[in-house]
């Protein structure tokens, strides 16, 4: 994957899954990521927060929803996109945000327990890993 990116951080809010028309899971979710250092001028410690929207598909956007709750510390590995649209006002809007290749509990502060998940595949029924997380 060229356009890779992995972030670590807490959950703004709780996912919110939908389906599109034809049936597709997806789930989308806020990740805030602090970052924190110590200025040398000063000898203070700094604080940023940096805020990322991420998008799920299919049979992660289901798991993601069922799995993950607000305030849960996550990592998610994925690619940058940028869409853009128009506002009913005529305003034009552009967006970025990661769509989710994997999303799992970081396990820095937390346990994690791993339940196997059955869903229809190509070639029948296969098992995915489903996470439960105790903090």
């Amino acid at each position: 994957m060229a356009n890779s990116t992995t972030i670590t951080g807490n959950l703004t809010r709780e996912p919110e899954i939908r389906y599109t028309r034809d049936g597709q899971a997806t789930t989308q979710f806020g990740v805030a990521v602090n970052r924190r250092w110590l200025d040398r001028s000063t000898q203070e410690w700094q604080e940023s927060t940096s805020f990322f929207d991420v998008v799920c598909w299919r049979d992660l956007a289901e798991n993601a929803a069922l799995t993950l709750t607000k305030g849960m510390r996550v990592v998610v590995t994925g690619r940058l996109e940028q869409r853009s649209w128009d506002t009913e006002d005529g305003e034009h809007r552009t967006k970025v945000e990661i769509t989710a290749e994997e999303v799992g509990p970081s396990l820095r502060f937390a346990t994690a327990e791993v339940h196997k998940v059955e869903h229809r595949g190509a070639g029948g029924r296969e098992a995915e890993d489903n996470v439960v997380v105790e903090a």
